[in-house]
């Protein structure tokens, strides 16, 4: 979401006549950048997702955090027919072994994000069919719904159709698609329900179905939702790695009360320097929250004086400055550079850096999704740079 509090406003203004002051050296991308970055809409998820920045390509970053909202939908429709007692919904490690088949992390990429196919009930369009016919097809509709949806391969097994999948599969089927049942198709002629007889039973036809992508990927899951869950069908299932005992010990310090995320939020004071230290000094005691991890977490809290340093800075530093910069050499460097827009360095850098995208790649905004995970340092080498590796290596 857009950073849109009084505060934003106020740095955004500041960030304009720090730039007016620096004079006609700074870049017309620079200038014309209004200061404002997205952030999540909760701190929860912002960490998370600094976590999936660490040690791997932005292709991997994105799957990774489309798997997770994936991970989340799934959750979401078992969990709705296991509440206990209490009527708190229990997501248990039965539930996520269940669902480790079901999508398996290596298909995760290979997923067909389709649009979706419009369904009609061709009963409508016979007007001699009998009343009678009609009540026993909606009848049967109710009876094979909850094998609509996930797979293809139903058959009928004593005049039954089935489709494989478990109970818990089908029941949060049904509370996701009960509504949808008056569109569900059924194919079969005015001829043919004649010749049966109207008393009879007409056989339902399932046409598959490809899900749309606003079906299989949810919302970004909650502390509480993957605080209970392996750690190893986590990784697995999301394609983690080691990420993901950090996911979910942040999750279940996060819901025991350990790592109190509001407090964190509380005493943010952008304007302060003690806070960003009393922060980072917080940050640094979770696990997995290292110096990269923290510098990107309190950017999105609004701390914009400190740039996070990685091998795609690197790379900016020498395709647009000219710096042969290192891992070691980067913080230095970029604080020669952007250090005249203090206490903003990070959004000049920024700007720059989705400006040298947008030439790459063209308007990013317009950029299909699919498309996100071509923003890689291979794809923004200088062209004829793999070409004189290639006749290096071969002379």
């Amino acid at each position: 979401m857009l950073r849109l509090s009084e505060e934003d406003e106020r740095n955004a203004r500041e960030f304009e006549r720090v730039c007016g002051a620096v004079g006609e050296d700074v870049p017309d991308c620079v200038r014309e950048f209004g200061g404002r970055v997205f952030r999540s809409p909760t701190l929860f998820e912002d960490m998370v997702k600094c976590i999936l920045l660490c040690n791997c390509q932005w292709s991997r970053t994105l799957s990774m955090a489309q798997a997770l909202c994936e991970l989340q939908l799934e959750l979401q429709r078992n969990s709705s027919c296991m509440e206990d007692k209490d009527g708190i919904r229990n997501i248990n490690k039965g539930v996520a072994s269940h669902l480790a088949p079901t999508t398996p992390a290596p298909k995760e990429a290979k997923r067909k994000r389709g649009g979706c196919k419009t369904r009609t009930n061709l009963m409508t369009k016979f007007t001699d069919v009998t009343p009678e016919a009609e009540v026993a097809t909606s009848t049967r509709m109710e009876t094979v719904t909850l094998g609509i949806g996930i797979h293809e391969n139903g058959i009928h097994e004593n005049g039954q159709l089935t489709s494989g999948l478990s109970s818990s599969d089908g029941c949060s089927l049904h509370c996701d698609r009960q509504s949808r049942l008056a569109s569900d198709e059924t194919c079969e002629t005015s001829e043919e329900v004649h010749e049966r007889g109207a008393c009879q039973e007409p056989i339902v036809q399932i046409a598959h179905e490809e899900e749309c992508w606003w079906d299989v990927v949810g919302n970004f899951p909650s502390p509480r939702e993957l605080a209970s869950l392996d750690e190893g069908f986590l990784a697995k299932r999301c394609n983690l790695g080691y990420r993901a005992g950090r996911i979910v010990k942040l999750s279940q310090g996060t819901v025991e009360g350990r790592i109190n995320l509001s407090q964190l939020e509380e005493i943010c004071d952008t304007q302060c320097l003690s806070s960003y230290a009393d922060l980072t000094e917080r940050l640094r005691q979770i696990d997995g929250f290292g110096p990269f991890t923290c510098a990107n977490v309190l950017m999105c809290m609004g701390f914009y004086h400190a740039i996070p340093t990685d091998s795609e800075t690197i790379r900016h530093l020498k395709q647009v400055h000219g710096k042969n910069s290192t891992i070691q050499t980067a913080q230095s460097d970029v604080e020669d550079i952007y250090g005249q827009y203090a206490p903003f360095q990070f959004l000049a850098y920024w700007a720059e850096l989705w400006n040298f995208y947008g030439e790459r790649f063209g308007n990013l905004s317009a950029m299909p999704l699919s498309n996100y995970k071509l923003i890689t340092a291979t794809n923004m080498k200088e062209k004829g740079s793999r070409g004189k590796k290639r006749t290096k290596r071969s002379s």
